[in-house]
């Protein structure tokens, strides 16, 4: 998955670099290793401007601006948090992009209802917003890589939205000289 990633990575740079938007991170379970997956690329400083690692609800609240009673009555790993957790980290950084992780990688701290596993995964901007949830526990390493394998390519489903490859059909080949 690291050479996946390296290869992700590189796609998103080409896209950012190239239309001059911002990317930044809010990580709960993946603990900036999505951060980390970016700013491998050289030329990552153009456009990713930094993550916050979110662990404890308080930082979820204080800093992402997710409100305590969605963490009340849903709790912290659900698909509203990962959503206000990209939103708010795209407002707190200024960046038109986000991506954010909000779960349980393990190996505790599951229960009948969010078993170990549970991870939601946002990725996208504002007015775009993606989301994925993963279900599966193959313990807390495989976790949080799969996690954040994910995410880079949840993004990128977002930025193909938003800046679309030309249609092959509609490009005139160059002439040969």
């Amino acid at each position: 998955m690291e050479l996946e990633n390296k290869v992700f990575s590189k796609e998103i740079l080409f896209m950012l670099y190239e239309s001059g938007k911002t990317l930044s991170t809010a990580e709960s379970c993946t603990s900036g290793r999505i951060a980390e997956s970016i700013t491998l690329m050289p030329g990552a400083s153009e456009y990713f401007t930094g993550g916050i690692v979110a662990y404890s609800e308080e930082v979820k609240k204080d800093l992402l601006a997710v409100p305590e009673d969605l963490i009340e009555e849903k709790t912290a790993v659900c698909e509203e948090v990962a959503v206000q957790m990209a939103k708010g980290v795209c407002d707190r950084l200024g960046t038109d992009y986000a991506i954010a992780t909000t779960g349980l990688a393990g190996p505790g701290g599951g229960t009948a209802e969010i078993p170990v596993g549970t991870i939601w995964i946002a990725a996208g901007s504002k007015d775009n917003m993606r989301t994925l949830k993963l279900t599966e526990d193959q313990g807390r390493d495989i976790n949080v890589a799969r996690a954040t394998n994910r995410a880079l390519q949840l993004l990128i489903e977002v930025l193909h939205e938003d800046f679309p490859l030309p249609d092959p059909s509609e490009v005139e080949a160059p002439e040969a000289k």
